[in-house]
């Protein structure tokens, strides 16, 4: 039997999804069809049963595609596959996942040349992108799939909750709007709550539950947790047994369940796309519109939540830069073709530029890359474990030794998280002693994983929120975190790495177009209205075009904020730039914060006669870009994630499983070897981009600096600006340290507040 129809899917929960409204029609027309799913949960003997006995219908992810194709019988798998469904196709080329699905489409025609692809998606900018992605790319042709519009369905009905007595200045939790969601909820027939983090959503799960005084039915899902607990809540949302869901992006693409009629959206949504994505999620038919209320956290997110709503009103989306293909992802690729045979290099190249991501792909640059799979580059080519293939006497290039296609598929992939520990629940009775001689309870079942680092921060006896409930950590034993729960009502709650997803920048133009026309206020609630009003009478409101840079003295510091509204990502960059700009004017600069819509630089000089277009000169962008990465460790992290995904650093070896440290003691031995001896290496020049295009978001910061050049507008004050109070809140939370070895100032916010409002 061969695969006739391939579904690929950005999340696991969509695929279970689409096969369990699928299962319905086909057993109850009693059709001959079979289908199954194949993701990360799905368990290693089936996945093992389906490479000889595959179904009919194949719902599965990029990741599945690559571990199939990697396997010398792909060609028998799929020599007859008619059909490849691409759902969200959106989210899948937006990454490195996009660059890895891409190269095995391109396999996969080559094994069945008649195979037909078709890409979905509701909420693309720009659909001439997604249609050269469904077609093989050829020199000097702009080939294109056919598109197919379907008919716009009711406009949505999308409110923003703002109270007209209190909105906060600073905070991402909107503690202050839980009874009024929980209000939200109950009225309601099912409700998804959506968050932008899993931390938020363990908080805002458990706000929720300590006033749901009707005990309502509310559970909780996110990437975390066990897969057990996130399918017993997707089965009970399906089936009605529930009123509400605190979710993550987990759910927020393609779910189907019609009796959910309200979505909640906790914070700003950060890009109108993500926004229309997850609204879409309520009243999941063609004729009835959705229903969303967007729960702003503070002063400026009530300011993007309405320029958010209206985006989504008038169907406006997010434009997506088409990406060029990671080399890092190139070089996993290039020994996943070995592993299912040996491959001619030039045939292999000319099937990878067929592809969008990779067509502008260099020759040299692909000869590097095939160098260093077979050799780990000059500089480490003495080493043995760094030889994965090599050329045969006819040219062609084959696995080096068989163990090394069992090494490729235990470490395949492009998602590259912080090491995770299994956080189990114990059971209480027989107790087992540690190898630390301290005694832990029995052990239990799984109810998910956490990130090692914030693991490694407890004590026996501390407790933290996790899953939906509080737990006491009460030791480790190997690689499980043992825990049993807890009624503490003050517990920690977890620090998940890489969870906060950046301001769009369509959104960010529409919050500066809302800030400078003083038309559209009166739309606003009062106290965010009144705080804009006392900000044009104690200082300047920008137009959309120009920068404000305001400067004032405080507590025997002097401050310099600027409002950028480019996203947390271009202002930690301009942070970095202009801290080292402002070392060498003599301001000394003690430290600074971004967040996604001002910069805060504080000082122990004046910073108010500063030449202001030299300090936001484009010039940044080169000698100082280069000096601060060099002294910098982002580059070894970037470095680190690039060496993974590439297979220079495995994760997992048969049997065992490498901790955060190693990985990281590894991979910046590897790093200082490279940049000595092989500056040139293609993954430091894979490093060098990811760091440009994510961490620092180069391109982003030089349209900012090309946007406001010649539009910089300069207010010195004698104390902090009402805009200035909320990024001035985040100092002490999040600061990113300067010159000065001083301790940071923590400021009070009623005190911030007073001198802002004040009148005299």
């Amino acid at each position: 039997r061969r695969i006739h129809t391939l579904y690929v899917s950005p999340l696991k929960a969509l695929a279970v999804d689409i096969a369990r409204n699928l299962e319905t029609p086909v057993r109850e027309m009693d059709l001959p069809i079979s289908l199954e799913t194949r993701t990360g949960d799905t368990p290693a003997a089936r996945r093992q049963r389906q490479r000889h006995n595959p179904p009919d219908i194949l719902l599965t992810t990029p990741e599945q595609i690559a571990l199939l194709l990697s396997h010398s019988d792909a060609s028998q798998m799929f020599g007859e596959l008619r059909y490849v469904i691409l759902d969200e196709m959106h989210s899948l080329v937006a990454s490195k996942r996009g660059d890895l699905l891409a190269l095995g489409l391109a396999r996969l025609a080559k094994l069945s040349p008649s195979m037909r692809q078709i890409g979905l998606s509701a909420t693309v900018a720009d659909p001439d992108h997604l249609r050269r992605s469904l077609i093989p790319q050829e020199p000097n042709t702009d080939q294109k799939a056919t598109l197919i519009m379907g008919e716009a369905g009711p406009s949505p009905n999308v409110s923003v909750l703002a109270s007209e007595n209190h909105v906060p200045w600073s905070g991402h939790m909107a503690n202050h709007a839980m009874p009024d969601v929980l209000n939200a909820i109950t009225a309601a027939k099912m409700t998804l709550v959506f968050v932008n983090t899993r931390r938020q959503a363990e908080i805002v799960f458990q706000s929720l539950w300590a006033i749901n005084d009707e005990n309502l039915p509310i559970a909780l899902h996110h990437g975390s947790l066990a897969i057990e607990q996130r399918r017993k809540v997707e089965s009970a949302m399906a089936t009605g047994r529930l009123r509400a869901v605190i979710c993550t992006s987990t759910l927020d693409l393609g779910i189907d369940w019609g009796d959910v009629d309200l979505v909640i959206h906790i914070g700003a949504p950060k890009g109108a796309s993500r926004l229309m994505q997850r609204i879409g999620r309520s009243n999941h038919r063609f004729d009835e519109p959705s229903r969303a209320l967007l729960v702003p956290s503070n002063r400026f997110e009530v300011l993007e939540c309405e320029a958010a709503r209206d985006a989504t009103m008038r169907g406006a989306l997010d434009g997506e830069e088409p990406r060029i293909g990671g080399l890092d992802v190139l070089a996993q690729h290039v020994l996943g073709m070995a592993c299912s045979q040996p491959f001619d290099p030039v045939d292999l190249y000319n099937e990878i530029v067929s592809t969008q991501p990779y067509a502008d792909l260099p020759w040299g640059d692909y000869e590097k890359i095939v160098d260093f799979v077979a050799s780990g580059g000059y500089a480490l080519r003495a080493y043995d474990q760094f030889r994965r293939i090599v050329k045969t006497p006819e040219g062609a290039y084959r696995l080096a030794h068989p163990k090394e296609a069992q090494r490729y598929r235990l470490n395949i992939g492009t998602i590259v998280e912080a090491p995770m520990i299994k956080i189990r629940l114990v059971r209480q009775g027989r107790i087992r002693p540690s190898r630390a001689g301290q005694s832990i309870p029995r052990g239990g079942r799984v109810l998910g994983e956490m990130e090692e680092y914030f693991i490694d921060q407890l004590r026996p006896g501390d407790t933290f929120a996790f899953g939906g409930e509080v737990v006491r950590f009460e030791g480790m034993r190997e690689t499980e975190c043992w825990v049993s729960r807890s009624a503490d009502e003050d517990p920690m709650v977890p620090a998940y790495q890489g969870g906060k997803f950046p301001l769009s920048t369509f959104l960010a133009e529409r919050v500066r177009d809302l800030i400078a026309n003083e038309s559209e206020w009166g739309r606003l609630p009062q106290p965010v209205s009144e705080w804009l009003g006392i900000q044009k009478w104690r200082s300047i409101i920008p137009d959309a075009k120009s920068l404000l840079v305001e400067t004032f003295p405080r507590s025997d510091k002097h401050y310099l904020v600027c409002y950028p509204f480019d996203g947390r990502l271009a202002h930690q960059s301009l942070g970095m730039l202009l801290t080292k700009r402002l070392e060498r004017a003599g301001a000394k600069p003690m430290g600074f914060v971004a967040t996604e819509y001002a910069l805060a630089v504080w000082g122990l000089n004046n910073m108010s006669t500063l030449n202001m277009a030299e300090l936001f000169d484009e010039d940044m962008l080169g000698d100082d870009l280069d000096a601060w990465l060099a002294d910098s460790s982002l580059m070894k992290r970037t470095f680190r994630n690039c060496a993974i995904i590439a297979g220079l650093i495995e994760r997992r070896f048969p049997g065992k499983e490498k901790s955060g440290r190693q990985m990281t003691i590894s991979s910046d031995l590897i790093y200082d070897v490279l940049l000595e001896h092989q500056p040139e290496h293609i993954l430091l020049s894979a490093a060098w981009n990811d760091a440009a295009s994510g961490f620092l978001d180069i391109a982003r910061l030089g349209a900012l600096l090309k946007r406001i050049k010649d539009h910089i507008v300069v207010k010195p004050l004698d104390r902090v600006s009402p805009l200035a109070v909320p990024v001035l809140l985040h100092i002490g939370k999040e600061p990113v340290y300067g010159e000065a070895s001083e301790s940071l100032l923590r400021e009070a916010s009623d005190d911030l507040i007073e001198e802002a409002t004040r009148l005299v």
